[in-house]
């Protein structure tokens, strides 16, 4: 096979020697480590290593230093800025399959995961414990890629994300190290907090293996309904006002008409097709009871009406899946398009205007991009839905999604709330973070001299 990066053949040779049948060459496993679920597309990695265990990674990343060749770290492929596609050639090192729960201590509300566990595979398997972990971006999406990226999801409003979620990591660094960040304990004021620089490197640091997570116990009790508004306005609104109230709400989300409309068709759903809030209480009966009525009270103060509640468990988590599936049902009504997905944050007294002005923008445009999103914390999205092999379309995406990051951090907001950077918003971090972004570069290069971990992502 042809190889892309010069010193390729070599390292993928001696990868072989070490890890046997975990060194895969194959076109097809290469083309399914070359993408993630955005639009962004590159080249296939010269060989993928499916890791079962932090030695195996270990053993790939010595490997790949010592041969100089890039390494991208690869957990579900489920991110939405590119992280994991190959820009200069490299192995892909997957740890998908360390998929072991080390320990779950319920007495300190924490457990330890290999790299490769899912949010959902550890909440089946704590589900008879009476515990659960919050964060929930919605994909199955592994828990170091989560980490990666910062994910947040739903949920955050609440439990925040998984930078307060994460007690500790174990990282294999660029140069074959291994290291721990942390211990278990619930705060430490030992040294440089190294937990929170790995979180949200989006892989360009190190390698994550192991990580030690906060748990909850599963509230008394729970209560959904959704809510309609005549306008995205005054369901936002209602969002601010709950907040400011201090409605300890476990989940707040936003869905314009055309979001519902896609999210009928694809889930099967009869939602009724106007702005919509998704709501969620938690708590004992009576402190729900006491959320309830607040909220309605502020809800019906702007127009909110036809509070329709989920009768049971089956219907509540029907809700939410459909709610999950939304980037999905919007892609499936244009098959052969991609999502280009937007996630702004602002503060929440400037999530109005936000909203407003790019609804706005989105007025004239040739694209249809529904807007979902978590603003309960000031975060929402727009998933924008376009053709990858028309020029007209792409350029479009690119100027509703330029115009929405730069409202955002005009707002005093972020251009990303929880996707990351990747590939496709390094243009705009320079703007957000100003000559922080030498800083970063500065770690980089402490850290991997050589530039192998991830190269090409985050930051020119």
């Amino acid at each position: 096979m042809d190889f892309i990066h010069p010193r390729a053949a070599a390292a993928v040779a001696d990868l072989g020697a070490r890890l046997g049948t975990k060194l895969v060459t194959n076109a097809t496993v290469r083309e399914q480590h070359s993408h993630d679920e955005s639009w962004h597309r590159g080249p296939l990695p010269d060989a993928v290593v499916l890791a079962e265990s932090k030695e195996d990674v270990q053993t790939a990343v010595s490997i790949c230093a010592e041969h100089r060749v890039p390494m991208i770290p690869f957990g579900a492929g489920s991110g939405l800025e590119g992280q994991v596609i190959v820009m200069q050639g490299g192995v892909s090192i997957d740890t998908s399959r360390m998929t072991k729960i080390i320990a779950v201590r319920p007495a300190d509300l924490d457990c330890t995961v290999e790299a490769g566990v899912t949010r959902q595979q550890l909440n089946v398997y704590l589900r008879d414990q009476g515990l659960f972990f919050p964060i929930d971006p919605g994909a199955e999406a592994t828990l170091a890629g989560m980490a990666a990226t910062r994910a947040s999801g739903t949920n955050a409003v609440r439990y925040g994300t998984m930078r307060e979620a994460t007690l500790a990591l174990e990282v294999v660094l660029p140069d074959g190290r291994m290291i721990k960040t942390g211990t278990r304990s619930r705060k430490s004021a030992a040294g440089y907090d190294l937990t929170r620089l790995f979180i949200g490197a989006e892989g360009t640091l190190g390698i994550i293996t192991e990580l030690t997570l906060r748990l909850y116990g599963i509230p008394e009790h729970m209560a959904v309904a959704v809510c309609n508004f005549a306008n995205v306005q005054e369901a936002v609104a209602t969002v601010v006002e709950t907040l400011q109230c201090g409605v300890p709400m476990s989940r707040i989300e936003l869905a314009d008409t055309a979001q519902i409309e896609d999210i009928n068709l694809y889930s099967k759903t009869s939602l009724v097709e106007s702005p919509t809030l998704f709501l969620e209480f938690a708590g004992s009966p009576a402190a729900v009871a006491e959320q309830v009525e607040t909220v309605k009270a502020l809800a019906e103060a702007h127009g909110g009406s036809d509070f329709a509640w989920a009768k049971t468990e089956e219907d509540r988590r029907a809700l939410w899946q459909a709610r999950h599936n939304a980037a999905y049902a919007s892609v499936a009504r244009r098959p052969g398009c991609k999502l280009l997905a937007t996630d702004a944050c602002v503060p929440i007294s400037r999530l109005v205007e936000c909203i407003t002005e790019t609804q706005k923008d989105l007025a004239n445009s040739i694209i249809r991009a529904p807007i979902v999103g978590h603003v309960g914390d000031g975060n929402f999205h727009l998933n924008v839905i376009l053709d990858p092999n028309d020029p007209t379309e792409v350029e479009e995406g690119k100027r509703i999604s330029k115009n929405l990051a730069n409202r955002a951090i005009a707002m005093e907001g972020t251009c990303t709330g929880e996707h990351g950077i990747g590939i496709g918003k390094m243009s705009y971090l320079k703007h957000e973070l100003g000559d922080a972004i030498d800083v970063m570069k500065g770690i980089k290069a402490a850290l991997d001299p050589h530039n192998l971990m991830n190269p090409g992502k985050v930051f020119v």
